[in-house]
């Protein structure tokens, strides 16, 4: 059974859980000025991305979210995702696995890279599959 690297996966996701309102927030010290910048364009993450070690496929479309695994396709998580901004993807979700609520931010790094981070600190880096 392969259980253990989809269980590693989804660590490192619900270990993502409780960054939603930590990550991508503040005002970086700019004194609360907003909007006085460029306008940048938003890079669509809808498609698939998979973890560093391959273990886990996540899937984004149109607002909704799951990740399965890679060896054997089982669903591992689902959810929503929504952008704040133009490089912040809040992501929230279920842990099917463990039935706990997910939930993380991920700054788009570009147009293939997604560097995501957990309220314990730990981070992960999903990659756009081609």
């Amino acid at each position: 059974m392969r259980l253990a690297p989809s269980l590693r996966l989804l660590s490192a996701l619900t270990l993502a859980a409780a960054v939603a309102g930590c990550v991508g927030g503040g005002d970086g010290g700019s004194g609360g000025r907003m909007g006085s910048g460029p306008m940048l364009k938003q890079v669509s993450v809808d498609g698939s991305w998979v973890d560093e070690s391959g273990v886990g496929v996540s899937t984004f479309s149109n607002g909704a979210f799951s990740t399965t695994a890679a060896d054997n396709g089982s669903r591992l998580s689902e959810g929503t995702y929504r952008y704040n901004g133009a490089s912040v993807v809040a992501i929230t979700g279920t842990s099917l696995i463990r039935q706990q609520p997910i939930a993380f931010n991920c700054n788009i790094a570009s147009s293939n890279q997604l560097n995501c981070t957990s309220a314990e600190g730990n981070r992960f880096v999903l990659t756009r599959r081609t």
